[in-house]
């Protein structure tokens, strides 16, 4: 072992100090774990994680996934505004998808690595309890013109239960939820991934957040990799929106991770989730390798 990695573990040692009992909460999309080699990346830093004594739960989409299927069996798929429309066969799509390839592929690549994980949906123990999205008004851009959208078997989140994962984490179990939900009569409803990931966060009161994303970060300007901001506090985040610096998709995106540290959750993260190492990185050095948010 040459000396450079012997100081990256003495660089580490207080993370792990200081993070070992706390809860964790990992988000990655299906995109993320399409690649095999990434997947088995992320299972060794997952893995790691949990056996310094860090409590990790992981939530997953597969959207990817979902429409690459849905185009084999000629399922017209409707996206607006980046949300799909779930009609029933989408929704039947959706169920093979989430809860069954990419669940059980995440749950092999972690038991390769001698994790024992539990594979869920948020309708398992009722974690996820939500109601339908409501019709909404559009506007069409090439139009101008205002127009309805029924977006069918989505839901909204309107309550969360983690009674059933806490217990599987204090029981050395890591819980790998898939981003279904149901409402009390048992009617499925596919659900934003990181809308599940932010409110089982909160719920938990975890230390951190993780979205493993598209980009390594969140940039003040897309096309310039130079103007990734490294650390925000909330309110610098704040003023970032009402000084018009953040622009665009970014400012619901800092909306949200303000909205979880001001809801308890000790930091929320934007990495890159093809990067080697890269939830390491972030966790246990100084530098770090995306973007982070803190109170």
């Amino acid at each position: 072992m040459n000396v450079a990695t012997l100081d990256l573990l003495r660089e580490a040692l207080p993370y792990i100090q200081r993070f070992k009992g706390t809860t964790f909460v990992v988000k990655f999309s299906g995109k993320v774990t399409e690649d095999k080699s990434i997947l088995i990346s992320l299972a060794e830093e997952l893995a790691l994680l949990h056996q310094v004594g860090i409590r990790v739960c992981v939530i997953h989409g597969g959207g990817k996934q979902l429409t690459e299927l849905a185009q084999k069996l000629g399922v017209v798929q409707t996206v607006i505004e980046g949300r799909r429309v779930t009609d029933d066969d989408t929704l039947e799509l959706a169920k093979m998808i989430f809860r069954g390839k990419i669940n059980t592929e995440i749950l092999s690549a972690l038991r390769n690595r001698g994790v024992s994980a539990v594979g869920l949906s948020g309708l398992d123990g009722g974690v996820i309890k939500a109601e339908k999205r409501p019709p909404r008004d559009v506007l069409n851009k090439e139009t101008g013109e205002k127009a309805r959208v029924d977006f069918g078997h989505v839901g909204n989140i309107v309550e969360v239960d983690t009674r059933l994962i806490n217990l599987l984490l204090e029981n050395d179990f890591m819980p790998v939820v898939s981003s279904l939900g149901a409402d009390d009569e048992g009617k499925i409803y596919n659900i934003n991934a990181d809308s599940i990931a932010s409110q089982i966060a909160m719920s938990l009161r975890a230390e951190k957040l993780i979205l493993l994303s598209d980009v390594n970060g969140i940039y003040l300007d897309a096309k310039d990799p130079a103007s990734k901001i490294d650390r925000l506090t909330v309110f610098e985040a704040k003023k970032m929106i009402s000084s018009g610096r953040a622009t665009g998709g970014m400012i619901p995106k800092l909306e949200n991770l303000i909205n979880l540290v001001e809801s308890g959750v000790g930091s929320a993260h934007v990495i890159g989730g093809g990067s080697r190492n890269g939830i390491l990185a972030e966790v246990f050095t100084n530098e770090g390798t995306g973007t982070m948010i803190v109170s």
